[in-house]
């Protein structure tokens, strides 16, 4: 009698619910987040996620082994399921931090309002992670010698940055997060690992070394791996090392199925040209994934500030996040 009683309950509230162009029913969404401000925000700093091995010159017989930090921010005094913001900080692959202060400034925003936000470090060129023989291959022979090194760090600090995400998603009840409402973002490099994040699937930049190879490995949570981002953030970034990942492997990994992006690039741009905005753009139409583009005029690199038709960046952010996961908002 109760099972009869549960379902009768069921079709009571599916009947009840829109549906959507197809027909299908659309089971009403309970993630929510505040419109303004609300919660004091709490700050875990220096946790660590995983370990890397740091090489004297790439994959040299000689390492060292370094730990992986991020800082934590969570709205404090909110015990409901949150969704997470991963971000990543910029510098060319060379240089930045986790406390880069727009990157902290974007957690704040989002924890106030009911994400529980991340801010990684990763391993960064001086560090010499190690890179599989492919990726040396490909850079000695497509890539200009001057830029090489700056090059094969894309590997191990996106590999770094898939132990985040992995952490992340080990670590979700902990932090009563829902990990089906995941984003990522960042600035500049962050945004180029952002965007590869969303796009490649979980085991590129992790499988392609062995543990005996990088017994670091084993430090990152390699079971949960099971998870899927749903909106990215692309601040003056480029889908770069994408097309290096589908190069160096005959890959492609760009679909109709990659995350919806949100691009915001300046027209003026002499670090990362607005043309790559413009060649994701154009990749995201062709596959037919979501994206929006803001074009910045006469803007050039890292312009935080920005404002498009009276919004700041991080307005702009919460709009298409809330948007795109169907996320409630709350006064």
């Amino acid at each position: 009698m109760k099972n009869s009683i549960k379902m009768l309950m069921l079709i009571a509230v599916l009947s009840s619910c829109e549906k959507d162009d197809n027909g299908d029913t659309i089971v009403p969404n309970s993630m929510s987040v505040k419109s303004s401000s609300t919660y004091s925000v709490a700050v875990e700093q220096n946790v660590k996620y995983g370990e890397g091995l740091s090489h004297q010159t790439f994959n040299s017989a000689a390492y060292s082994i370094i730990d992986l930090k991020l800082d934590v921010y969570k709205p404090a005094n909110n015990t409901k399921k949150k969704p997470a913001i991963l971000l990543i900080h910029g510098g060319g692959f060379s240089g930045g931090d986790k406390s880069d202060v727009n990157i902290v400034n974007l957690a704040n925003y989002f924890a106030s309002r009911g994400w529980v936000a991340f801010s990684i470090n990763y391993r960064l060129r001086s560090n010499k992670g190690t890179v599989p023989t492919e990726w040396i291959q490909y850079a000695q022979n497509s890539v200009p010698l001057a830029d090489q090194s700056q090059f094969l760090a894309l590997y191990p600090a996106h590999r770094d940055a898939k132990a985040a995400l992995r952490w992340l998603i080990a670590n979700a009840n902990q932090y009563n997060i829902d990990p089906n409402y995941i984003t990522v973002g960042g600035g500049s490099a962050g945004a180029i690992m952002a965007t590869t994040l969303g796009i490649t699937n979980t085991i590129d930049f992790t499988n392609e070394i062995s543990l005996s190879n990088d017994p670091s490995l084993a430090t990152t949570n390699l079971n949960s791996n099971n998870y899927t981002i749903k909106t990215i953030l692309d601040f003056w970034g480029s889908g770069v090392a994408v097309t290096a990942n589908n190069n160096i492997y005959g890959y492609n990994r760009f679909d109709p199925t990659d995350p919806p992006i949100m691009i915001a690039h300046g027209t003026n741009d002499p670090t990362v040209a607005y043309s790559e905005a413009l060649e994701l753009k154009d990749i995201y139409t062709s596959t037919g994934a979501n994206y929006v583009l803001y074009t910045l005029e006469n803007r050039g690199h890292g312009p935080w500030d920005a404002m498009v038709n009276g919004k700041s960046l991080e307005e702009l952010s919460f709009d298409f996040i809330v948007k795109q996961q169907n996320i409630i908002v709350e006064k």
